[in-house]
């Protein structure tokens, strides 16, 4: 009789310790909160830190639409996000409410004490594997994410906040990658320079990029043509 009910206590922890990693209150709370943006236009400037890409800062315009599309365009230029990545707003990530939550304890980031918790995905049609999220807890603010793909490595996201924190979109965005697994946009060619060996070539590539977005305003739920995707 003991045994029988260590079992059921055993099954029941386990069906609690599940029921609570699903239903995270902190995630739905910032999922929540980006769920009030269906759509927005923003406006910012682009710097981008591509060991063997040349670029200068160039303004932007970025394209948001429920629940995952998002396009990036900057003037008089070709983005250089790479492609096929997970998208670089958290819009995008929490669309789906598809994914266990697990707690990871607290981490100190940038003066601020964030709640980590880890999100796994639930439905195989998602792109990603797992993603890890840097929350405050007080804001219900997602400051750093790093979330692997299937097949376009890892991608580490840090963001800052300003004007727009009542709809969870950031001020500025610094999106960090490993060079190897980047994917160039269509028109865009290497410029390592006709000089330099293979093996630089090679180690050029296996270093970390950063593509940095500062945003100047936003149009929020006004509207977006699907056709600009």
């Amino acid at each position: 009789m003991k045994f029988k009910s260590t079992i059921f206590i055993c099954i029941l922890i386990g069906t609690q310790f599940f029921a609570n990693a699903q239903t995270n209150a902190l995630v739905e709370r910032v999922r929540l909160k980006l769920n009030t943006v269906n759509d927005y236009t923003a406006e910012g400037v682009m710097k981008t830190d591509v060991s063997f890409i040349k670029a200068s800062l160039g303004k932007v315009k970025v394209y948001y639409k429920k629940p995952n599309l998002i396009k990036v365009k900057k003037d008089g230029g070709i983005s250089l996000l790479p492609k096929g990545g997970v998208s670089i707003t958290m819009n995008s990530l929490l669309s789906t409410d598809k994914y266990i939550a697990i707690e990871a304890g607290k981490q100190l980031y940038k003066g601020k004490t964030l709640d980590v918790i880890k999100l796994v995905p639930t439905d195989d049609k998602l792109d990603w594997v797992i993603s890890t999220l840097w929350i405050d807890p007080v804001e219900a603010l997602v400051y750093k994410t790093f979330t692997t793909t299937k097949d376009n490595g890892s991608f580490e996201i840090a963001m800052d906040y300003g004007a727009y924190t009542n709809y969870g979109l950031p001020s500025k965005i610094v999106f960090g990658f490993n060079t190897k697994d980047y994917k160039l946009p269509n028109g865009i060619t290497l410029e390592f320079g006709d000089e330099a060996p293979i093996s630089k070539q090679k180690a050029m590539k296996n270093k970390k990029g950063t593509i940095e977005i500062a945003y100047s305003s936003y149009i929020i739920n006004k509207g977006v043509a699907s056709s600009l995707f």
